[in-house]
């Protein structure tokens, strides 16, 4: 009886290690590369699809310092509220230049908090690169695209930035 309860004990304690050891260890993308969700590339749909339910924006950090709806301008609305992936935050944090894969939302309001829409910088590596490679889109409330791709008007306002990779809300290089 002693022998089975110490074979018990035995194999309790190195099933209770192994359990703790997984419970410790945290995976990291490049040790399973199937847990990495594919990016959507420039596709208005597909970003969408993305932001909303493959990786909600919502998750994700607020622009540094802009964690509160603050003041904006036209096209984008009155009021605003940024958020940013991992890649723009950190680029955004560390002051350098946004990473293939970079996804900026602005949430769009009107002076009295009525949400009209979203419009997104996404970074797609050779997409663009006479336009620092952003791929832009602008979406209604209901979720419908409303403009997306090379967008003129955002390439030319954003333009003026294009020494600070066309990011018009701080100095990021």
């Amino acid at each position: 009886m002693k022998r089975m309860s110490a074979g018990i004990m035995v194999t309790v304690f190195i099933f209770g290690f192994w359990a703790i050891a997984l419970a410790i260890h945290e995976i990291t993308p490049s040790e399973a590369p199937e847990l990495k969700v594919a990016m959507p590339g420039p596709d208005a749909d597909r970003l969408r699809e993305y932001i909303a339910v493959t990786d909600p924006y919502r998750r994700w950090k607020a622009w540094p310092g802009k964690e509160k709806l603050y003041k904006g301008t036209e096209p984008h609305g009155a009021l605003l509220k940024t958020f940013v992936n991992d890649e723009a935050y950190w680029a955004v944090k560390d002051k350098k230049k946004m990473a293939d894969g970079s996804i900026i939302v602005k949430e769009n309001y009107t002076s009295d908090k009525r949400f009209v829409g979203l419009t997104v910088m996404y970074k797609v590596k050779g997409y663009n690169p006479d336009a620092g490679d952003w791929f832009w889109a602008r979406y209604k409330p209901t979720g419908e695209v409303e403009v997306s791709g090379k967008v003129g008007a955002c390439i030319d306002c954003h333009g003026k930035k294009k020494d600070n990779d066309y990011i018009m809300t701080e100095t990021v290089r």
